[in-house]
């Protein structure tokens, strides 16, 4: 089920809890990614609020928004570099991407395992993407009234393995929004307590969203034929060593 953009920008930019949770998000995001210099980053879903800490950085940034869900101009104080996209194909060129986040965007969609598909086609070698997911023992899940109660919320252990089915490889887990999905003032003016204390025990089930990166796997052929999975480029003469001149005897 998708939320609509309309509902999903009121949340987020017109509600104290969803500045919250932006600010949340955000911040455990850049935890992950602290350094996207010359880097092309791009997001699909309503991946709007979690990229803005990368538009000052990154050598560009691109919103991918699906058609079910609509989509908004953003930033709105600058060019516009948001777009519409049909969820399984991407108007972007294969290995193009080298960052990606998938915000409100594997939950809902209706093909999971063609969009896993798609973000494999235009992840570059070595490009790293970051899913950030409702968590199935979370409160958030629990609850309507947030965008992290609508669609198929996950544990680690099931994105981990969903991952592995389509071409990657789990590197890092984290996660965020320890505080309750409240609108009540104490809970908002608390909320920056709850968030480091959560991250300082870590206990991630009491969490409202989990954050996955995973790796983008390239698979070679190796010598019985079975597939497996080259964790970088292999070199065209790698593993070869220099030519030997021949002895030769005498006539």
């Amino acid at each position: 089920m998708h939320l609509d953009v309309v509902d999903l920008r009121a949340f987020y930019y017109r509600t104290p809890l969803g500045r919250r949770a932006k600010t949340a998000l955000q911040d455990a995001l850049r935890d992950l990614w602290p350094r996207v210099k010359d880097e092309t980053v791009a997001g699909f879903g309503f991946p709007a609020p979690m990229l803005r800490p990368f538009l000052a950085e990154a050598r560009r940034v691109i919103c991918l928004m699906p058609g079910q869900q609509g989509v908004m101009p953003w930033p709105p104080e600058g060019p516009n570099i948001s777009v519409l996209a049909d969820e399984t194909a991407w108007p972007l060129p294969s290995g193009f991407v080298d960052r990606l986040v998938i915000g409100h965007g594997l939950e809902t969609c209706e093909q999971p395992g063609a969009l896993l598909d798609e973000i494999w086609r235009v992840l570059a070698p070595g490009g790293r993407v970051v899913f950030v997911l409702p968590n199935r023992s979370g409160i958030w899940a629990r609850r309507d009234g947030t965008p992290f109660g609508y669609g198929r919320p996950y544990s680690f252990g099931q994105i981990d393995a969903e991952l592995r089915r389509h071409r990657f490889s789990s590197e890092r887990h984290a996660a965020a929004l320890y505080f309750p999905p409240s609108h009540r003032q104490f809970v908002l003016r608390t909320a920056p307590a709850w968030e480091r204390l959560g991250q300082r025990v870590g206990v991630s089930r009491l969490a409202g969203a989990i954050l996955v990166e995973a790796a983008k796997q390239v698979y070679v052929l190796p010598r019985n034929g079975a597939r497996e999975s080259a964790r970088r480029p292999f070199e065209i003469l790698e593993g070869l060593t220099k030519p030997v001149k021949p002895v030769t005897g005498r006539a």
